[in-house]
């Protein structure tokens, strides 16, 4: 059975341990455009929290939506408990740990502005898809200054 009038992915949401400079960093180096802002959201003496999301019942939730691209929309949520945010940043060969991989003309080119800026670490790339339906396809990983892992892909000209 599938979901029943499903048409489309409406946003992708991310985690991040500050709302604020991960707002920022998608503002200034992704060139996002911040949508709206709300919270803090919780419920002090009730479940909603769990009843809702599964998270602690006494989290507290503020989130972001940000248009990022042609027609993306991520949003970004941070939670904390007793004032507290998780800082730590899971291994991303975890299950249910994800990245976006975000589209551009010029790989070389994103690649080179992404090492003038201060906040992110380039990984080594791009590394470029030799054979197969993709076969041209170039690729490459860069870190946001919180962990969370981003792609930059290119793809070849007659992909289709």
């Amino acid at each position: 059975m599938s979901v029943r009038g499903f048409r489309a992915i409406d946003h992708f949401g991310i985690t991040v341990p500050d709302l604020d400079q991960a707002v920022g960093f998608f503002e200034r180096v992704l060139g996002a455009e911040l949508w709206y802002q709300e919270g803090p959201f919780e419920d002090p003496d009730g479940d909603q929290m769990w009843e809702e999301m599964r998270i602690h019942p006494r989290s507290v939730e503020r989130l972001a939506m940000l248009r990022l691209g042609e027609g993306a929309t991520v949003e970004l949520l941070e939670f904390s408990r007793d004032g507290v945010t998780d800082r730590q940043a899971p291994d991303v060969t975890g299950h249910s740990v994800g990245h976006l991989a975000l589209l551009v003309e010029d790989i070389e080119a994103a690649a080179a502005g992404l090492r003038e800026s201060p906040e992110v670490e380039v990984l080594r790339g791009p590394v470029t898809v030799d054979e197969g339906p993709v076969a041209g396809l170039r690729w490459m990983y860069f870190l946001a200054p919180w962990g969370l892992p981003l792609e930059l892909i290119e793809m070849p000209a007659d992909a289709g």
